[in-house]
């Protein structure tokens, strides 16, 4: 298919694809001529990725970038792959430093037997939470934080088996983008819902 046809298919306008062809995000057309190449299923199929990364999980075109290129250097999946596409879509360096969060974290992390993972972006980034809300005056946030464990260890276990059962090794990579980015948009907005259900049953409405 042509630039535009793929425009078409995809719902992406043609300067945003061009844009994307730029940036590394999109692999070259197959060259029909000069200024002129055609497109396949696999573009396509990329630029949804990309879409839905940008889009949906809100992640920055440099950070697109690097998941695209981890995506592209191997379909050998393994426990260090999945880890090193994880954290590029995982959360920044912890904002605030505050040796109270970072030894509640670090008893935290104990409790749970992830001591290994004291270092894990996730876990300095978590350490920044806990530090910001210590600031705020919420001292007691952490103590939410085994309740939360127990909850996402059954998600990331759901997460897994989905990526294990449901995906080729040549497409677990990428399905794992998938499910981490937009598991983690869907999460958000199922808290909302259960947050307001809940509430109805325990305040007053007005």
């Amino acid at each position: 298919m042509r630039i535009s046809e793929l425009s078409t298919s995809s719902g992406v306008p043609v300067p945003t694809i061009k844009y994307y062809l730029r940036e590394g995000l999109l692999p070259a057309g197959e060259s029909t001529g000069r200024n002129q190449a055609v497109y396949g299923e696999g573009h396509l199929r990329r630029l949804r990725l990309v879409r839905a990364l940008v889009g949906v999980g809100g992640l920055s075109i440099a950070v697109v970038g690097e998941i695209i290129a981890a995506l592209d250097a191997t379909v050998e999946v393994t426990h260090h792959v999945l880890g090193v596409v994880q954290r590029s879509i995982g959360p920044a360096a912890p904002p605030v430093v505050d040796r109270d969060a970072d030894d509640e974290v670090a008893a935290f992390l104990a409790r749970r037997g992830w001591e290994h993972m004291a270092c894990d972006p996730s876990a300095l980034a978590l350490a920044g939470v806990v530090a910001t809300a210590n600031r705020l005056g919420h001292r007691r946030f952490a103590d939410l934080l085994d309740g939360y464990a127990d909850a996402t260890a059954a998600i990331a276990k759901r997460d897994l088996d989905y990526l294990v059962l449901h995906s080729g090794p040549e497409e677990v990579v990428e399905d794992m983008v998938v499910a981490t980015v937009l598991g983690d948009a869907a999460l958000k907005a199922l808290r909302r819902l259960a947050q307001r259900d809940t509430s109805a049953g325990l305040l007053r409405e007005e």
